[in-house]
C-alpha cells in the first residue's frame, strides 16, 4: 500500500470513528453537540479534530447525510425486495422501513426531524438525500400509472391552482433531470405528498412519545394508516 493510500484510509477510519462518537453524544447532549465534547470523549485534543470538520456545522452536515442516506437505503433496499408490479406492496414495505429505521435510530431521526438546532442551517447538499423517501413514493406510483395500473377514487375538493403550478413545475424538473415524461399527474402526486407526510407526521409521534396514553397497537395503527394512503394515491390491491 502506497503513502497516500494508507494516508487516506486512516483519514477515512478517523473520520467514521468522529462521527460515530459524536452519534453517541448526540444522544446525550442533543443540539448541544461540540467538537470539544466530541474530543473529549475521543480522548484528544479539540485541535485535532479540525483536520477532519472545521466547524460542528460540518459535522452535524455529516451526520445528517449519513442519516438521510441510511433512511433512504433502508425504503428504497425494503422496496426493491417486493417483485416489480406489486406497487402496493412496494409502498408498504418502503413505509413500513421507514417506521423501522427509526425506531432502529431514534438519535439519528430526532437529529433529521426533530427540533432544528439552534444556529445550524443546512445546506443545498442535504436537499436530494433528505427526498429519497417521497422520491420513492413517487417512483412507485409513477410505475403503477405508467402502466396503467393505478386506479386514485375520486375526490370532491379540487386542487387550488397555485398548489397544481408548484406541483407541475416539479414533475417538470424531475422529468428534465431524468431525460423522461412527466408521466405523473398532479393530482397523484398531491396524494403521493399528503402520503409522505402522513408517514413522517405518524413516525414522529411515535418517536418523540405523542402516541403515549392514546395508541397502543401502534405497529398496526401504522400499517393501516399507510394502507388507508395506498388507498388514496390509487394503488391497487
Amino acid at each position: 500500500m502506497s503513502a497516500s493510500s494508507l494516508r487516506a484510509r486512516v483519514r477515512t477510519e478517523m473520520v467514521e470513528e468522529i462521527k460515530s462518537t459524536a452519534r453517541k453524544r448526540l444522544a446525550v447532549d442533543g443540539a448541544n453537540l461540540s467538537l470539544r465534547g466530541v474530543a473529549r470523549d475521543m480522548g484528544i485534543v479539540a485541535s485535532a479534530l479540525y483536520r477532519y470538520f472545521p466547524s460542528r456545522d460540518d459535522l452535524l452536515t455529516a451526520l445528517i447525510l449519513d442519516a438521510y442516506r441510511s433512511l433512504g437505503a433502508a425504503a428504497t433496499s425494503a422496496a426493491e425486495a417486493v417483485p416489480g408490479t406489486e406497487d402496493r406492496a412496494k409502498w408498504l414495505a418502503a413505509c413500513a422501513a421507514v417506521r423501522e429505521w427509526a425506531l432502529a435510530h431514534t438519535t439519528e431521526y430526532g437529529l433529521l426531524y426533530g427540533n432544528p438546532v439552534p444556529g445550524y442551517a443546512a445546506p443545498q447538499d442535504t436537499i436530494a438525500p433528505a427526498s429519497a423517501v417521497v422520491l420513492l413514493l413517487a417512483d412507485i406510483a409513477t410505475a403503477a400509472t405508467t402502466a396503467g395500473r393505478l386506479d386514485p377514487p375520486p375526490l370532491s375538493t379540487p386542487l387550488p391552482a397555485p398548489v397544481r403550478a408548484d406541483l407541475r413545475a416539479l414533475i417538470d424538473q424531475r422529468a428534465r433531470a431524468e431525460q423522461s415524461a412527466a408521466a405523473l399527474p398532479e393530482e397523484v402526486l398531491d396524494r403521493v405528498f399528503a402520503a409522505w407526510t402522513q408517514l413522517f407526521g405518524l413516525v414522529s409521534f411515535e418517536i418523540f412519545g405523542r402516541l403515549e396514553g392514546t395508541i397502543e397497537a401502534r405497529a398496526d395503527y401504522f400499517t393501516h394508516h399507510m394502507t388507508l394512503m395506498a388507498d388514496l394515491v390509487g394503488l391497487s390491491r
